[in-house]
């Protein structure tokens, strides 16, 4: 007989839940058993109510003693069970409040190392739906499910293992009404589990619509006149309500069936009527039928906790799904210690760097470029052309899909990422303050910075004075008193990379949140600060970096002309069209031969 490959078995594969509660899982089966084991001792006295009514049809001499002793331990066992309900609770939501936290440090920690690539393919809703709802849809399931599990599964458990005791012809029949229940919530939950996945789509299809609305309000009330909602907010709108209805039709009748089988009085009621029957049939005493009577009914609370956590579960299961993919998502490598390398020197090199962010979407093809060190290179081109790409590929907010780049003769992927960021400033499209101080935004790479340091910075972007004229100074706080526009934002941020005195800058449309009375300021500054340094520029003015060393012109992610400004007009090609057309990059692309 051949022995199976230990090494070709498939390992076995965790579900979503089942790895996001690893770290906290040993607290929650403690608290289930606690719960459990409390929910037992509460129905303790059910028990003991059937016990001092067979007392009280007794001797009298001897009922009263025992009727005491009868109340102080179903007293006792209340009191106990409550208190270990209560210890299973206060452990859960421990549980719950580590979870929460292990779960949000992580996500934020894994999303800092993914590549800006795999922001661009994802709505900002999406990784909103993971990183808030879907982690407080976790909470019912760390702090409340386990422990609800663990109450009803031990009162079903106790009472059934009371009731089998008494007489098991009885018990039988009393559970004949949950069994029933059983069968229609099985149907129910087949009806409804093909339009599950048609409904937790139409939630993030909403979360990512009401994102879309409220950045793009201002637009819609100036266009439209009203506060109606865009096209694409109604349509989710509409298309969570058909998914809703979808979910929800298949469980009305069966669910309706259900409860109504698992009501106390239908359970009474059979009790009540095969207990007569039982007791005409000399096959117990009347007082035997009382146990039932009281512990019976009991059991359809329990149940229907039940019921209503396995619906939970369905969601919790979902939300685990999208968290585990968030955790999941592949980092950008970064190197091991015997790869490691420092640069020799500033100069950088493109050689043969491709990038794709998928099959559909190839964004640079072969660029093959030189800057050398104290030199400005400025990138060109028409939107699109893959200008931006060029400059993150270099800060390597995500890496070549082909290719390499190299700062001082070594591959920036062998770089560690903090000694990289020493060499390569940036100050991009994009602005991103921190809610701090001003001063703490400018520092924000060098925190051991003077105040000195920080101001003489800021002069250099042209942003001390504006700084100055702040309630507090360097000290208001970014969104409170510290109310900046898009220009005063930018020369922000470029006052944090001048601090940095890096040797490389990128300067991605830097200047295109300025005013025209700071632009030029603010480009005799960088023109000061770029002395001695290798500075890339992605320009959208052609008249801002007419002066720079060389000019690559980028034309569908190739590199089409380069040159001097004079050589590239000279050449009459597609910079001297873009040119003509009055210096800007966002015309209209139409053919020119390559120079």
């Amino acid at each position: 007989m051949e022995t199976p490959d230990p090494a070709s078995a498939k390992p076995k594969v965790r579900g979503p839940i089942s790895q996001l509660l690893k770290p906290v899982r040993g607290r929650l089966i403690i608290a289930a058993m606690l719960a459990a084991v409390g929910a037992m001792l509460t129905l303790l006295p059910l028990a003991v109510i059937a016990h001092i009514a067979r007392l009280a049809l007794s001797d009298a001499d001897m009922a009263q003693t025992q009727v005491w002793w009868a109340v102080t331990v179903g007293l006792a066992s209340l009191c106990a069970g409550l208190l270990l309900i209560a210890a299973s609770e206060l452990l859960a939501h421990l549980a719950d409040n580590r979870l929460t936290h292990h779960l949000r440090v992580a996500i934020a920690q894994r999303l800092s190392r993914v590549p800006l690539g795999w922001f661009t393919s994802r709505a900002s809703g999406e990784v909103k739906q993971a990183m808030q709802d879907d982690i407080n849809t976790l909470h019912s399931l760390t702090a409340h499910f386990y422990t609800t599990l663990g109450r009803a599964g031990g009162a079903i458990l106790i009472a059934l293992i009371y009731l089998f005791a008494l007489d098991w012809r009885l018990a039988i029949v009393s559970l004949l009404p949950l069994g029933g229940f059983f069968l229609f919530f099985a149907r129910a939950m087949k009806a409804s589990e093909a339009n599950m996945q048609a409904f937790a789509a139409g939630m993030g299809r909403i979360d990512n619509a009401v994102v879309e609305f409220v950045n793009g309000i201002a637009v819609v009330k100036s266009f439209s006149g009203s506060a109606r909602a865009p096209r694409s907010y109604r349509d989710a709108v509409d298309a969570f309500a058909e998914a809703f209805v979808g979910f929800t039709r298949p469980l009305v009748a069966p669910m309706a069936n259900a409860n109504a089988l698992i009501a106390p009085v239908t359970v009474l009621g059979m009790v009540l009527v095969f207990g007569t029957v039982f007791v005409g049939l000399g096959w117990m005493e009347p007082l035997d039928v009382l146990p039932f009577a009281l512990v019976a009914p009991g059991l359809c609370g329990p149940l229907l906790l039940l019921h209503y956590i396995t619906h939970d579960l369905n969601h919790a299961t979902g939300a685990a799904r999208r968290v585990q993919t968030l955790l999941d998502t592949p980092v950008l490598e970064q190197p091991n210690p015997s790869e490691q390398a420092s640069p020799n020197g500033n100069e950088i090199r493109f050689e043969r760097v491709s990038y794709a962010y998928d099959a559909e979407r190839r964004v640079l093809a072969d660029v093959n470029l030189t800057l050398k060190p104290g030199t400005t290179t400025a990138i060109v081109g028409y939107s699109g052309a893959g200008k931006s790409t060029l400059a993150r590929l270099l800060l390597r907010f995500f890496d070549p899909t082909e290719g390499r780049i190299t700062l001082g003769g070594v591959d920036i992927r062998h770089i560690e990422s903090s000694s990289l960021y020493r060499h390569i400033g940036f100050v991009l499209q994009e602005v991103r303050l921190i809610h701090a101080s001003v001063r703490d935004n400018i520092a924000l790479g060098r925190p051991s910075a003077t105040r000195q340091e920080i101001e003489e910075a800021a002069r250099t972007a042209n942003i001390h004075e504006r700084i100055l004229a702040l309630p507090r100074g360097y000290d208001a706080v970014i969104g409170e008193d510290a109310q900046l526009s898009g220009g005063e934002q930018q020369r922000l941020s470029i006052a944090r990379a001048v601090l940095l005195d890096p040797p490389v800058l990128v300067l991605d449309e830097a200047t295109a949140a300025a005013d025209a009375e700071s632009e030029v300021a603010i480009q005799e500054a960088l023109s000061r600060f770029a002395e001695g340094r290798t500075l890339l520029v992605i320009a959208h003015r052609l008249d801002t970096v007419m002066h720079a060393d060389q000019i690559i012109v980028l034309d569908n992610g190739t590199v089409h002309e380069q040159g001097s400004h004079q050589q590239l007009l000279a050449c009459k090609g597609l910079y001297a069209r873009l040119w003509a057309q009055g210096g800007y990059t966002d015309s209209e692309q139409q053919a020119v031969p390559s120079c």
